[in-house]
C-alpha cells in the first residue's frame, strides 16, 4: 500500500468499529483520529462530505459510509474477506445491512423513556435477532468456520448488546443458541478487542446514564 490510511470517527461509533476490526484482522498499518460530533473541528466538517462518521482518508481523497470502507480496505489488501460465490456474497451485503437497522432499534432502546417504550423495541430487536439467527450456519462464524466481511460488520452490534448484559442483565441472546455462540466467538478475537478504546464499557455505561432512559434506570451498579 503506497499511502497510508487514516479514520476518524468518535470513540463510542458502532460503524467505523467495523472498518477498524477489517484493518486490523488483515494487519494493516493506519491512524485514527477521533472527534466530538458535538463540537466538530473545522478540518472535519471541510472534508467530510455528509459531516458524518467514519470518514477514511487515502490521501487527498476520502470516503465515507462504513460498509463502502470496509469493501474498499478488504479490495487492496487480499487475500479477501468476502466469499467467494457472487450469490453468497450478495447476500452477505444484504444481511450486514439489515444489522445496520438493529443497531439502530437498539438506540431506540436506550433512548425510550418508559418500560413500555423499551421493550416495545426490545421487541423489535429480538424479532430482527430471530431472523438472523435462523440465516446463520451454526458454525463458529455466519457462514461456516471462516472469519468474513459479515461478521466484522456484526461484532459491534454484538459488542454491544454484551454491555447491555454486563450492565442491566439483559441478555437479548437467551434464545439464539446460534447468536449466544457467534457472539462469543467474535468478542473473543483479538481485532474485535482491540478495535476499541479500553474505556468503551465505562463510556457505554456513562452513555445510558446520559441518555436517562428507562435502560439507565436498570443499571445494576
Amino acid at each position: 500500500m503506497s499511502q497510508k490510511l487514516e479514520l476518524i470517527s468518535f470513540k463510542l461509533c458502532p460503524f467505523v468499529q467495523r472498518a477498524v476490526i477489517v484493518l486490523k484482522k488483515k494487519n494493516i498499518d493506519f491512524d485514527i483520529t477521533y472527534i466530538d460530533l458535538n463540537d466538530q473541528p473545522d478540518w472535519f466538517k471541510e472534508i467530510s462530505p455528509l459531516g458524518q462518521v467514519p470518514v477514511l482518508k487515502v490521501g487527498d481523497d476520502v470516503l465515507f459510509e462504513s460498509s463502502v470502507i470496509q469493501e474498499y480496505v478488504d479490495e487492496i489488501t487480499p487475500p479477501s474477506l468476502q466469499p467467494a460465490d457472487a450469490l453468497v456474497k450478495a447476500k452477505n451485503r444484504a444481511w450486514i445491512s439489515f444489522g445496520g437497522d438493529i443497531i439502530m432499534a437498539m438506540q431506540g432502546m436506550v433512548t425510550a423513556k418508559d418500560e413500555t417504550a423499551a421493550n416495545e423495541k426490545r421487541a423489535l430487536i429480538e424479532t430482527k435477532l430471530s431472523q438472523l439467527e435462523a440465516q446463520h450456519s451454526g458454525a463458529n462464524f455466519f457462514n461456516g468456520n471462516e472469519f468474513q466481511m459479515i461478521d466484522a460488520a456484526y461484532a459491534p452490534m454484538l459488542m454491544r448488546l454484551n454491555f447491555i448484559k454486563n450492565l442491566t442483565g439483559e441478555d437479548l441472546l437467551t434464545e439464539l443458541p446460534k447468536m449466544a455462540k457467534w457472539s462469543a466467538n467474535l468478542l473473543s478475537l483479538d481485532c474485535v478487542k482491540d478495535s476499541v478504546v479500553p474505556e468503551l464499557p465505562m463510556m457505554y455505561k456513562g452513555m445510558l446514564k446520559h441518555m436517562d432512559g428507562y435502560l439507565a434506570t436498570q443499571i445494576k451498579e
